[in-house]
């Protein structure tokens, strides 16, 4: 079985989709069980390390930017 995603585009659809689901060719999930951990797992290694390292020193020359006087 495969799971997809749809978006809803008008009240209908979801009435459309119940009775898809009491003649039991689909079924239908709660948001929940589609979001499986959290951001920081979702996302590990996706940057490389020279990309990674671009961005935090832009980071930190932007906060240092905030800390002088004007």
């Amino acid at each position: 079985m495969d799971t997809v995603i749809i978006q809803l585009t008008t009240p209908k659809t979801m009435k459309l989709i119940k009775e898809l689901e009491e003649l039991n060719l689909l079924r239908i999930l709660e948001n929940n069980h589609l979001i499986k951990g959290n951001l920081s797992e979702k996302y590990a290694g996706k940057l490389s390390a020279d990309i990674a390292e671009d961005i935090q020193n832009h980071i930190i020359q932007s906060r240092e930017q905030w800390d002088r006087a004007f």
